[in-house]
């Protein structure tokens, strides 16, 4: 099969380098925004710790937060047809915040 020249020239080259690749752990994101950006602070919460540490930021157009925002439900739709309905909390639980296990001593 031909390739058609125009996509070669769309093509985008994406590195990923050794130390993104291996992520970072988040379990809370903060979203606030301005008239021309959208930002999205990731942030890892450790239980019995007063401090919450910002792991990444992110910092979209409107245009792209959209855009990312139907790229995460295509996906989640996607998961829950594979792999059942996600369950949430309820909003007003402690138990997100605190891990909702036992206190351990040392």
């Amino acid at each position: 099969m031909a390739k058609n020249p125009q996509n070669i020239e769309n093509q985008i080259n994406i590195e990923l380098p050794e130390d993104i690749a291996e992520g970072e752990y988040a379990n809370l994101a903060m979203i606030s925004h301005s008239a021309t950006e959208f930002v999205i602070d990731f942030i890892r919460l450790v239980p019995n710790l007063p401090k919450a540490k910002v792991k990444s930021r992110i910092i979209l157009t409107p245009e792209h937060a959209k855009r990312l925002l139907t790229a995460l439900k295509d996906n989640l739709r996607i998961y829950e047809e594979n792999y059942g309905t996600i369950k949430l909390l309820d909003n007003h639980s402690n138990k997100a915040m605190n891990f909702g296990g036992v206190v351990g001593e040392a």
